[in-house]
């Protein structure tokens, strides 16, 4: 009797190393990738943060000097991380409010739906540096077509990239115009609403504000969420628009033997990207770039924990 229960256990544990085996190699092109791309960065990452290295002699043990060097002397940094804070903020909800309503704007339409739906598209298909040196010329206060216009209509012009206070509307401007992404995905999810939803709530006499609100919201909020996440990561990684923008309209020609300093005019165009290329591959210090990469990972995780929280809330709010 004892023999055959170990021969039972036996049988037990082989079945059950075979079944974890079966697993790792189902889930091993999911670890491998998780590894080599995500794991072993972010911990290269850390451990970078605290070593004094320049990309030719080997890294040296500095403790916390990166850190403070970052946080206390490092004169772009909280201009940088205001700005990326100002983006996330207001380009991320201007962004999504405005796809989500040429979307609504779209779907109502009754002819004519396919060219309107290329004429919003097209510009999102443009190049960001393309769009970002036309904006540039568009927006010029000496010579561009806009402040033309406006002081034509009497009205102020501003001085968009080559004003600090106007800077980053102008970003926000460009993205904007960029809409078509959002258009699309919105436009999917408007377009899969039960309208018998809408009927009934026509029925209880609800107006269009309600019929949005009630019907329409609740229905493509996952899309809303998705939107909103995926806009907060894109923004912690916005590096190209503000930096050709900052360039073209302070008029430097970058050659070789120079360095432009990111930000122009007066850090209002300054990221938390750009400040890892300018440490890292300009000035070669690979640990404040380091530790700019981790903040720039905490915002982000901590923005989509905060969004995915309220999600949650929103969630059992509603079955209750």
């Amino acid at each position: 009797m004892k023999t055959v229960n170990t021969v039972s256990t036996y049988t037990l544990r082989a079945k059950h190393r075979r079944s974890t085996l079966r697993t790792l190699a189902f889930l091993s092109p999911w670890l491998i990738g998780f590894s080599v791309f995500f794991a072993y960065p972010l911990l290269s990452t850390v451990y970078f943060s605290f070593m004094h290295y320049d990309g030719f002699k080997p890294p040296t043990w500095s403790g916390t000097k990166n850190w403070t060097y970052v946080f206390e002397h490092y004169p772009f940094f909280w201009p940088a991380l205001r700005n990326t804070l100002w983006l996330v903020l207001v380009m991320v909800t201007l962004r999504v409010a405005f796809g989500l309503g040429v979307g609504l704007l779209i779907t109502k339409i009754k002819t004519a739906t396919g060219v309107f739906r290329t004429l919003f598209y097209l510009p999102y298909l443009a190049p960001p540096v393309a769009a970002t040196m036309a904006f540039a010329f568009l927006l010029n206060p000496g010579t561009g077509p806009v402040d033309s216009i406006l002081e034509k209509a009497g009205l102020p012009a501003p001085g968009w990239f080559n004003d600090p206070a106007w800077s980053k509307p102008a970003l926000t401007l460009l993205a904007l115009w960029g809409i078509g992404d959002l258009m699309v995905i919105f436009m999917a999810a408007l377009l899969d609403v039960p309208k018998e939803q809408y009927e009934a709530a026509e029925l209880d006499g609800a107006t269009p504000w309600q019929r949005f609100r009630y019907v329409t919201l609740p229905n493509i909020s996952p899309i809303v969420m998705f939107a909103v996440v995926t806009g907060v990561i894109q923004t912690m990684q916005y590096y190209t628009q503000p930096l050709i923008a900052g360039k073209v309209a302070s008029g430097v020609i970058q050659g070789a033997g120079t360095q432009f300093e990111p930000g122009y005019p007066d850090k209002s165009t300054l990221t938390l990207p750009q400040l890892v290329y300018n440490l890292g591959f300009q000035r070669f210090d690979y640990g404040s770039a380091c530790v700019v990469a981790l903040v720039l990972f905490a915002l982000s995780m901590a923005f989509t924990a905060l969004l995915m929280r309220r999600k949650g809330g929103l969630i059992q709010t509603g079955d209750r």
